[in-house]
């Protein structure tokens, strides 16, 4: 069974960068999409970035985060990677990770990170 266990958020000023990190375990990493989602308060999740397990060339971005955010993923470390810069306010929200085999749903959500961004 896949897990997924999200780290690396915090409470930062507008402008300033952060960087997630999605520590995936239970099958091949390799053989997944992984995907960052967040969840503003009052709001329902949204996709912020996906990445192809194919062809890491092949990836997503929310208009809203186009231009600073990056996704990324190690198949080595088992590990994907979200750089977010110049974060703005309207970033906040608990950020969680997933992973997908094509074809295949969204697994279960883990815990997710709380990204805190004030103005």
């Amino acid at each position: 069974q896949v897990q997924l266990v999200e780290s690396g958020g915090g409470l930062v000023q507008a402008g300033e960068s952060l960087r997630l990190s999605c520590v995936f375990s239970g099958r091949t990493f390799s053989a997944y999409d992984v995907g960052w989602y967040r969840q503003a308060p009052g709001k329902e999740r949204e996709t912020v970035a996906v990445m192809s397990s194919r062809n890491s060339r092949i990836t997503f971005y929310a208009d809203s985060v186009k231009g600073r955010f990056t996704i990324s993923r190690d198949n080595y470390k088992n590990e994907a990677y979200l750089q977010m810069n110049d974060l703005r306010p309207e970033d906040t929200g608990v950020y969680y990770c997933n992973a997908k085999l094509v074809g295949k749903g969204l697994g279960s959500w883990g815990q997710g990170t709380q990204v805190t961004v004030s103005s």
